[in-house]
């Protein structure tokens, strides 16, 4: 940071009370004693002093974010996958904020809390709003040869996006401040921020650690993806090459083709080191019983044709779904007295009651924004329903109901394993509206639309919220800059798709393959005849998953002794949904922090988090970098034209 002189509240917190370690192992005690410890203990000094949500914060954070939306919509219609934008915008903004600083545009360098308001308005921007438009709306457009209108696209997106995010507001004091749940990327995006702020000794050697693994992850994105941008002859020494030819000799074609293979990917072993060894090793067990035998059987009995993951997946998905859609559900009814607390502002708001003043109290997003964003997009998300497809207003109801639970479950899987399972969560309301409207395929995917956007919006802000939590910023002032961040968003994915696929015939072709909206695509297919269409593989697989997650929800309140030995539900099901080879990337990851920890636990709490943030922050900065060099004079083309 440029010697300058710093804002009220910085002076103070700079120099020391950002050179101490995060909390991240969070607080013991009863929940009204672990909320007044993080009030008194990180809020204090830092959230109660230090500015945040200004102007300059959200403009900086709505041009980043607007910016990595466009860089996300590409990804998604190109290999259905999305990253989030938190940590890049922050390092990015921090860089740009300096060059202001020296240049004499910026009078004050903007603080940490600043930045780290700025990552929520980008994040809104560039991740929550363009999830729907790669995935049920990409597959509506293949289903009806159609797109919708500019301006109801323009409306479904920016109220499904206020739907998640108000959502997540009764979500998150139970599972951010009671039960302290990991959120591993807003872990690695507070750690950056830390490190960039930071001027003590230990920071300095954090800050160090976080440099040297953003560097390594840095080169190692390059040597894998970028040698061949090169020149094409260097993609031959490109280290994507290597670990094939390793895969081709070791598993061979079938294994490569159920996903048991191996990848390098830094950021997912740096992923695996920040969720912890249990919700890892719950990710690898899942995913090898899956890929590893039940794939093989099915094969083997003709039960599944083919391989590939697009294929497999579509048999796989329905026991992780279940599993992780029971113990989500099951959890969430075991915390009633938490919840019931959650929603106490209702009866205030209901009966004009006065909410009570300071404390956590005060800075906390109020009840009444939940209530008031529900029924808004409610009623808007009802009307556009109708308008659009004729969906009757009852099963609009319905699926706004649905968007909780699973919203619910989404956001515990996030929180367990830093991974969103937005498809599998949008692949229940597909079945539920399967068997209550069966032959009705824009409805099909409408409903689960309304469901996973909102899952996604949701888990999006309580992983900005957990980056504020850890370092002791206004909840609420957070919540502000996210909904800012959803205008621009809106527009900026809207018009970009527009642009980027003029007619249905780009999806699914070799430019935009879309995998996401051929998988919505496929199971508004399957189930365009009723739940009966489902085969008893199916059936049975979501009986015995649901079974599983219950049991692996119940078995540490029976044995709490035992309870960090028993493998995690939520990463036993998000296994079934997505390849064999993250989940052996996540352990890795987590069996290296547990070693160092086990060897030193001063080492592991100086090192291991700022080193996997480094490695997280460098390839995803890199990747950016790789992808803008790749497809950037393309997506200028498609959208301004020329």
């Amino acid at each position: 940071m440029p010697e300058t002189e710093a804002p009220a509240g910085e002076k103070r917190t700079s120099g020391s009370a950002y050179d101490e370690p995060l909390r991240v192992e969070g607080f013991k005690g009863s929940p009204d004693e672990i909320e007044a410890q993080w009030f008194n203990e990180v809020y204090k000094g830092r959230g109660d002093s230090m500015p945040q949500l200004t102007l300059r914060a959200v403009l900086m954070g709505t041009v980043l974010g607007g910016v990595l939306s466009l860089t996300n919509l590409y990804i998604g219609l190109k290999a259905g996958w999305g990253f989030g934008v938190t940590i890049t915008a922050c390092i990015v903004s921090y860089g740009i904020w300096s060059v202001f600083l020296r240049l004499g545009i910026a009078r004050t360098p903007m603080t940490i809390l600043e930045n780290n308001c700025m990552q929520s308005t980008s994040s809104a921007a560039g991740y929550s709003t363009g999830s729907t438009l790669v995935s049920a709306f990409a597959a509506y457009y293949m289903i009806n040869g159609q797109a919708l209108p500019l301006g109801l696209t323009l409306a479904w997106v920016f109220f499904l996006a206020i739907l998640g995010v108000t959502m997540a507001i009764p979500m998150k004091r139970q599972m951010i401040n009671v039960e302290q749940l990991r959120f591993p990327t807003g872990i690695a995006t507070a750690e950056t921020l830390r490190a960039l702020y930071s001027k003590g000794q230990r920071a300095a050697q954090s800050a160090r650690a976080l440099t040297y693994g953003a560097v390594v992850a840095a080169i190692s994105q390059f040597w894998a993806d970028g040698l061949r941008l090169v020149s094409p002859r260097l993609q031959a020494f490109g280290l994507n090459e290597f670990v094939d030819r390793l895969d081709r000799v070791v598993f061979g074609p079938a294994w490569i083709g159920r996903t048991v293979t191996f990848v390098w990917d830094p950021i997912f072993i740096a992923a695996g080191t920040l969720m912890g060894l249990r919700a890892a090793a719950s990710i690898f067990f899942g995913g090898t019983l899956c890929w590893a035998v039940f794939v093989p059987v099915m094969q083997a009995r003709g039960v599944i044709a083919g391989s590939g993951y697009r294929n497999v997946v579509q048999w796989t998905l329905w026991g992780g779904v279940s599993c992780m859609v029971v113990s989500g559900l099951l959890a969430f009814l075991m915390q009633w007295r938490a919840i019931a607390k959650a929603f106490r502002g209702i009866r205030g708001l209901i009966t004009g009651a006065a909410r009570p003043n300071g404390g956590l109290d005060a800075i906390e997003t109020p009840a009444s924004w939940f209530v008031a964003g529900q029924l808004v997009s409610l009623v808007a998300l009802c009307w556009l329903a109708k308008t659009s497809f004729n969906m009757p207003v009852w099963q609009s109801v319905i699926a706004v109901a649905m968007s909780f639970f699973l919203a619910l479950v989404a956001c515990r899987v996030t929180g367990e394993t830093d991974t969103t399972p937005t498809g599998a969560m949008g692949k229940v309301a597909q079945l539920t509206f399967g068997a209550l409207n069966p032959g009705n395929m824009n409805v099909n995917l409408m409903s689960a639309n309304i469901t996973s956007s909102a899952a996604i919006s949701s888990a999006d802000l309580l992983t900005d919220l957990k980056s504020g939590y850890l370092l002791g910023a206004n909840p609420r002032k957070q919540f502000i800059a996210q909904f800012c961040g959803i205008f621009i968003g809106t527009l900026a994915t809207v018009l970009a798709f527009r642009f980027m696929v003029p007619t249905a015939s780009v999806l699914g072709s070799d430019q935009f393959p879309a995998p996401a909206a051929q998988s919505w695509r496929a199971v508004a297919f399957a189930l365009s005849k009723g739940f009966e269409a489902l085969e008893p593989v199916k059936l049975w697989s979501i009986a015995i998953g649901g079974l599983t997650g219950a049991l692996l929800t119940l078995l540490p309140k029976w044995f709490p002794r035992q309870a960090k030995w028993m493998p995690s539900a939520s990463g036993i099901g998000l296994a079934w949904t997505f390849h064999w080879y993250y989940g052996f990337l996540f352990f890795v990851g987590a069996l290296a922090g547990w070693i160092v920890e086990r060897r030193s636990a001063k080492t592991a709490e100086l090192y291991n988090f700022p080193v996997a943030s480094g490695l997280i922050a460098g390839g995803s900065l890199m990747g950016v970098a790789l992808i803008f060099w790749e497809n950037g004079p393309v997506v200028w083309r498609q959208i301004f034209g020329g």
